[in-house]
């Protein structure tokens, strides 16, 4: 008999980590107890008919090793110490299967042995409508059928390769659920018996906006095809959570190569987004802005938050401002009013405290702007004299913040104003009496009072510590 280790996605809700002083892992507190527990679970298991054991008698530099592996997974400073930003991530809700050990059948591999794979679904949840509920599903095996040489047939009755159901609680397969926000669902991997099913918890409330059940089920599913957790953040098979709006979704490519792998390759080459490196040299950014001391980096459906005490963060947009997704060309920090404002398109969108505001978005052509203006490609805010720029091909306007209208006599030619920069601006920001302005992977310097360049040009990640 296969003995199976079952996979599961966590809901990992956003809370903002903060850095303090490292706790060295032999001290005495509840938290060191909770990093010995987390690495003996996560980091050091044993696997046995299908169990994951605990490992027994770790030392202190066993122990800090897996520290080290432990925060190279998820991104974080190797400092082998439970410092603050660890234990916030160890104190999150996750996923209940190993990080860096691979999952193991007793028999066989982690994949079906053709390509032609069944479903069925079992029963519905009352949060939806059936058609909606198989939509969604529908939906989410296409997203690997066109990746891969998989096809997939839904069953109305009879045992499908992949039985799909809503089940609460515990549920008989020694994987309990425990109510909402905590684990989403789970997925077997390949094989007899129980091999490929897919289990969604009944106490989450299903929707086609917050809890998507579309999203959640694709994650499923590549689990039931064999694939493991990615720790490509930006990957579908990453262990959170996070919403987008399933008709911008895209398979990224992280998950196109690891279904590549295990079932070859389409005629037809499959593309997909691929995860922003920070310290690529030839990273870009779509747009720059300050909020309360920190700068926040944007890109595609992801930021950077960097704070000058605490090291760089990386995030969806969508974990902060579902609304917003992804796309963004321009922000600024308002500094009079304590808020930040968003562009994309011919609309904008206004944060305060990092809530958006109700009302919005809102027409560029409110601020001023003429109705040739199709979208900002950056824009920075001067602190002294209460004017925002905003820069839109080769030219820029000129915003009053305490008068709310544009100045008159604009636009002007950005060559004139502000010599050496050059048109085609991604992005710009002020800061401490100079203009950053982000044109490609460069950043010039600029300086305000004495309207010249600053020497010498960087690369724009040089702000991310790169």
């Amino acid at each position: 008999m296969k003995s199976l280790l079952i996979f599961s996605f966590f809901l990992l809700c956003f809370t903002s980590s903060t850095s303090g002083t490292p706790l060295d892992i032999d001290s005495q507190d509840a938290d060191t107890e909770l990093v010995k527990k987390y690495l003996d679970k996560y980091y050091s298991p044993d696997v046995d008919d299908g169990e994951i054991l605990q490992f027994k008698n770790q030392d202190d530099v066993s122990m800090t090793e897996k520290l080290k592996e432990m925060q190279r997974f998820f991104g974080l400073q190797e400092t082998g110490k439970a410092d603050a930003e660890t234990l916030a991530v160890m104190k999150k809700p996750r996923c209940g299967v190993p990080d860096l050990q691979p999952f193991i059948l007793t028999e066989g591999n982690l994949k079906w042995p053709r390509n032609n794979i069944t479903y069925r679904i079992v029963n519905y949840t009352p949060d939806l409508q059936k058609s909606e509920v198989d939509q969604a599903i529908q939906k989410a095996f296409s997203v690997w059928s066109k990746a891969s040489t998989l096809t997939f047939k839904r069953l109305s009755s009879g045992v499908a390769d992949i039985m799909i159901s809503f089940k609460r609680g515990d549920h008989g397969d020694n994987s309990p659920f425990y109510g909402p926000n905590e684990i989403l669902a789970h997925a077997f991997p390949p094989g007899d018996r129980d091999g490929g099913d897919i289990h969604f918890d009944e106490d989450e409330l299903w929707t086609m906006k917050g809890r998507n059940l579309f999203l959640v089920a694709a994650h499923e599913i590549g689990h039931s095809l064999g694939l493991a957790h990615s720790n490509d953040q930006g990957a579908l098979m990453y262990p959170t959570y996070s919403y987008i709006e399933p008709h911008l979704f895209q398979l990224p490519q992280d998950d196109i190569n690891g279904i590549q792998t295990i079932y070859g390759k389409t005629d037809t080459p499959a593309k997909g987004p691929q995860t922003p490196n920070a310290c690529d040299p030839h990273l870009s950014f779509d747009a720059v802005a300050t909020l309360r001391g920190e700068t926040i980096f944007f890109k595609g459906r992801y930021f950077w938050r960097k704070h000058p005490e605490f090291s760089v963060e990386f995030y969806f947009i969508s974990h902060f401002w579902p609304q917003l997704s992804s796309g963004i060309q321009a922000a600024y920090e308002n500094f009079y009013k304590d808020q930040m404002y968003f562009f994309k398109g011919n609309k904008y969108w206004v944060l305060n405290d990092f809530n958006l505001l109700p009302g919005y978005p809102q027409p560029i052509y409110r601020l001023g702007f003429p109705k040739y203006v199709k979208k900002i490609d950056a824009a920075f805010s001067d602190l002294q004299s209460g004017k925002t720029y905003f820069f839109v091909g080769d030219k820029f306007w000129r915003y009053d913040e305490i008068k709310q209208s544009m100045d008159i006599g604009y636009p002007q030619k950005i060559a004139q104003h502000f010599k050496g920069i050059g048109p085609k601006i991604d992005a710009a920001i002020y800061e401490n009496g100079y203009i950053y302005f982000f044109k490609g992977a460069k950043v010039v310097q600029f300086d305000l009072n004495s309207s010249r360049v600053v020497p010498p040009t960087r690369r724009s990640n040089s702000f991310l510590n790169c």
